[in-house]
This record gives structure tokens, sequence and C-alpha cells, in this order.
């Protein structure tokens, strides 16, 4: 892999800093990860050469642990870090007074034209980066943990955040091979963290109210919902899993699920109109003529991942 002319600057050396230096280190961009703790970076060069030994040994990478950990190179001045950067990734902690101070400091130390983007698990950006002169060039960038084995990424602009900006982003974190999601508008939580947060949720409920416990639990997602969502979502699973696809499985299991959120409190109806989206979204990406062909493929993927686990457990 030829070295790219790209730097990321990357604030905060915690679990999410050092994961993000090694998806861009790991691409070939130079990388600068700061941090005011010493001691935290010193650890954090360690983690990083650590991960990348464990990346190396299942074939995960393209260049040797000590390449790719020799493009990261650890600071303790925030200006260094930022300048010249193409690419500003804060990673502090999920608290709002940091990010607006830390935000106030990037958006005066940074070239007007490198996005800002926070690794915020929650927080929008509307709420750190409102009053900011340069607001326009930020939104936030949420990834799966770790990024370096979890592609997806959410890219949550601001009613303020200009199209360009998001655009630039959503192309920088493509090409850093990871898997960008555009939000259309900010919410508290996001996409991935409100789906999450709706199975915890469900899976407290169930442990308070005696039906399950923690173990059984965790054992129906990981040897069944789970091995699905592996390699598809919500909506392909019903649409798969009901002959007609999404449409006739929310007119048949609509009413069910209708009355166990009403048992947690939640009215959120399924409504005729909702449903017509959704199918027509779906039968965009999957015409029902296909519908046979996309269930063995289904099929197939969970029969492979059923023969990798047997064989995983032979060996």
């Amino acid at each position: 892999m030829h070295p790219s002319a790209h730097v990321a600057g990357i604030i905060g050396s915690g679990s999410i800093g050092v994961a993000f230096a090694i998806v861009f280190a790991r691409a070939g961009w130079a990388v600068r990860l700061y941090d005011p703790d010493a001691e935290r970076l010193k650890v954090a060069r360690q983690e990083i050469i650590s991960k990348c030994s464990a990346l190396h040994h299942y074939s995960l990478l393209q260049e040797t642990p000590e390449v790719i950990s020799a493009r990261v190179v650890l600071c303790s001045d925030l200006a260094s870090t930022v300048a010249g950067a193409t690419l500003i990734q804060e990673c502090a902690p999920e608290q709002l007074a940091l990010k607006i101070d830390l935000f106030r400091q990037l958006d005066d130390l940074a070239e007007p034209s490198v996005v800002l983007a926070s690794s915020s698990s929650a927080l929008t950006a509307s709420s750190f980066a409102e009053t900011l002169p340069g607001r326009s060039r930020c939104l936030v960038a949420h990834p799966g943990n770790p990024p370096y084995l979890l592609p997806v990424i959410e890219i949550v602009p601001a009613p303020f955040t200009d199209a360009r900006c998001v655009d630039k982003a959503l192309e920088l974190y493509a090409e850093v091979g990871l898997a960008p999601v555009r939000l259309r508008k900010e919410i508290e939580g996001f996409v991935f963290n409100r789906l999450q947060g709706a199975l915890l949720r469900e899976a407290y409920c169930l442990v308070r109210d005696g039906v399950s416990s923690v173990a059984d639990i965790d054992k129906v997602v990981s040897h069944g919902l789970g091995l699905r969502w592996a390699f598809m979502g919500p909506f392909e699973t019903v649409d798969l899993n009901t002959r007609g696809g999404v449409g006739s499985h929310a007119l048949k299991m609509g009413p069910a699920y209708a009355r166990m959120g009403a048992e947690r409190g939640q009215h959120d109806p399924w409504t005729s109109d909702l449903v017509a989206e959704v199918e027509a979204q779906r039968r965009s990406l999957i015409p029902l003529e296909e519908w046979e062909a996309r269930v063995a493929w289904r099929d197939r993927a969970l029969m492979e991942r059923a023969r990798d686990e047997v064989q995983r457990k032979s060996q």
C-alpha cells in the first residue's frame, strides 16, 4: 500500500481514538494522535501495536503492524495536531462542556476547509457547535466499536452543516474502508444507539418481569436474531421471512407488535402510509420476482456461518 497524502488529526487517545488511529493508518494516512495526558499516550502506542498485531494474525492487514503503527505520531500539542490535517476526528469523553470547549479550539486552529467530526455516541453537533463561526464544517461521525472491525459510521449533520462538508466526509470515510451512512436529520443517539437501545430496553424489561434470564436472552440473540443480523438488517429479515414481503409481514404481525409496544407504554403504530413507504423502499432494492432468489441467498449465508462454526469447534 502506498502512503496517502492525507493526514488525520485525532483528538483523544482513549479506546475510540486508538481505534480510529488504526483505521486511518491502515489506509495509508499519516495520523497525529493527540492527548493532554502524556502517560495515556504511552499506553495508546502499546495498544496500537497490540491491536495491529492481532489484526495481522487474522490476515486483516496488508502491511506489517510495525509499518502501520509507525504512521501514528503522538502529539501533546493541539495546534500541531491540527495543522495541515485533512480531517479532524474528535474522540474525547461524552461530556458536553468538554466537547464545546474542544470544538471552540478546533474551529480556531483548523484550516477553514477541514471537516471537524465528533465521535459522539449521542450528543448532536447542534449541542456543541452551534455558536461557532465555522459551524458549517462540523458534524458527528459516530463509529461502530471498534471501527477497525465494525466498518459502519453514521454521518450526522446539524441543520447548519454545509452539504459539501457532508459529501466530503462521506468520501473520506469510504476512502479509508468504512461504510458511511448519512442521516437525514439530527436525533439523539442516532440510528445505531437507538436500535441498540430499543433491544436493551426490552431485554431489561424481560429480566425485570421474570420472563427470562440474562444468559438466555443473550442466547436468543447470539444463536438466533444475531446470526441473521450479521449480514442483513431488521427490514430485510422480516421481508424475507414472509412470502409477499414486508407488506405482508406488517399485515400479519403488525397487530401483535402493536400490542407488545402498548404493553411497554409505546404507541407508534405501523400506519398504512408508513408500511407503504417501507414496502416501496424494499421493493426498489429487491423486486418481488427476485424474492425467492434472495431467500436462497439468506439460507446460503446462514449455512456458511454454520459450517464455519462447526469447523471452528472441531479445531
